[in-house]
């Protein structure tokens, strides 16, 4: 397993990270555990501000919180300069109570109900990215009602198919976000929006996917998007200002992965904003990007406890660990790979190929098929790195099993963030009718 940001080895052969030995992390908090390594959010933010923020003068980096969100997260996010991307009323609540600056958070979301709209406008967000035309119509209605005048970005599908998997794809023409450019939906929108006294377009916002390594594909999109935008001014005289170009970085998860540099992200963004601009003789305008996977996807670290195995012989050893598509349900959605190490025999040679496989009754629950580790046993601890995005926000209690709680470790602190859940919290929103009053069978 590839070690990210504090993890390392330490000289009992445990793996360590942020100062603290995940053994004595399962003895204290239990398992599964999802760990999270705040040095290294905190470095990724750090080096996204100064590539982008810094680097490119006009710039804004917000955070994609939908990949992790939590009262701590957003805190730290605050604390390091970077704005906030909310897609629901619970993720702006979220924000909120983290007392993150309501004037550096942006709404996404291509359904947005007219309490989220209301909730948005009533603590005043920076900026609100109009999805479709039910939308606009719906937040000039709220807007003038509550005589408001809201910023708006209009987010346009603009027919770019980054090379990820097809379900996490968004900028191509068929996809349930957005304008579409190519039909000329984006430019009746456009009108449209303008026409409404209560909405203030401010730019536009595009996504073209995520897990993505091609810079080349961040390259076509700022020139197709300056285009865009270059075409506007010349048709309507109206100038946009600011480019929302999405998020979408890709990580490292296993062997075969390339991610790029945050900074050769940057440098690709600035040369393609630098040459579109000068070929379309547009004015440079604000850039905000979005990440979020490439924030807290390899800070995390998923911690089980492994039980049973079984083995076929000739054919597959199944190890079966104390989680599974409940605390992880990626393999099963998009197929997605992880690496693992024996957190408590770290330094010990490969022996035998095994396929990890969670507690759910699915045959689909597997967390990884065909990987090398030492010979294990029952109550060893076996580390899954990479999943720090998508995997607690995605977390379900199917099977009735309770979510597990989630520390940060730093400098060999531990703090619980998310408190592991239990037995009666799954029953937590239960009620019983009370026409259903418990009779014994010979009573009825």
């Amino acid at each position: 397993m590839r070690l990210h940001g504090t993890q390392q080895i330490n000289e009992q052969g445990h793996l360590e990270i942020g100062g603290r030995d995940t053994t004595k992390l399962a003895q204290q908090f239990g398992t599964p555990l999802y760990i999270m390594d705040e040095t290294h959010i905190r470095e990724i933010c750090r080096r996204y501000y100064k590539s982008f923020v810094e680097g490119l003068k006009n710039a804004e980096v917000i955070y994609a919180s939908k990949a992790f969100s939590t009262l701590a997260m957003c805190r730290i996010v605050d604390q390091e300069g970077l704005g906030l991307d909310v897609v629901s009323g619970g993720e702006l609540y979220t924000a909120l109570q983290a007392e993150f600056p309501a004037e550096r958070i942006y709404f996404h979301g291509n359904n947005k109900s007219r309490e989220e709209l209301t909730m948005a406008l009533k603590v005043g967000v920076g900026r609100i990215v109009v999805d479709n035309f039910y939308e606009m119509d719906l937040l000039n209605e709220l807007a003038q009602d509550m005589q408001q005048s809201v910023n708006i970005l209009l987010r346009v599908t603009p027919g770019i198919e980054a090379h990820t998997h097809e379900y996490i794809q968004t900028g191509q023409i068929d996809s349930k976000f957005g304008f579409t450019l190519s039909n000329g939906t984006a430019d009746r929108a456009l009108d449209l929006a303008l026409s409404y006294s209560n909405l203030a377009v401010k730019g536009i916002h595009a996504h073209i996917g995520s897990q993505i390594f091609e810079l080349d594909s961040f390259s076509h999109e700022v020139q197709v998007m300056i285009q865009y935008m270059a075409d506007i001014l010349e048709r309507t005289g109206y100038l946009l200002q600011e480019l929302n170009l999405g998020g979408g970085f890709g990580i490292y998860y296993a062997s075969g992965d390339a991610p790029a540099q945050i900074e050769d992200y940057a440098r690709t963004v600035h040369n393609a904003l630098e040459t579109a601009c000068e070929t379309h003789k547009f004015p440079l305008p604000k850039i905000i990007i979005e990440p979020g996977r490439s924030i807290v996807g390899t800070a995390g670290t998923t911690l089980y406890t492994i039980g049973s195995i079984k083995e076929i012989p000739g054919i597959r050893k199944y190890i079966a660990v104390d989680g599974g598509m409940a605390d992880n349900p990626r393999p099963a959605l998009y197929q997605a790979r992880y690496e693992a190490v024996l957190a408590n025999r770290a330094n010990e040679e490969t022996a035998e190929e095994v396929s990890v496989t969670g507690k759910c009754c699915e045959s689909g629950d597997m967390l990884i098929w065909d990987i090398n580790l030492p010979k294990a046993h029952s109550g060893d601890l076996l580390a899954i790195s990479c999943t720090g995005a998508y995997n607690y926000s995605m977390s379900s209690n199917y099977n009735r099993l309770a979510r597990p709680g989630v520390v940060l470790v730093e400098g060999g602190h531990a703090d619980v963030i998310v408190k592991r859940e239990n037995h009666s919290d799954l029953l937590r929103n239960d009620v019983l009718p009370e026409r259903l009053t418990y009779l014994p069978m010979a009573s009825r």
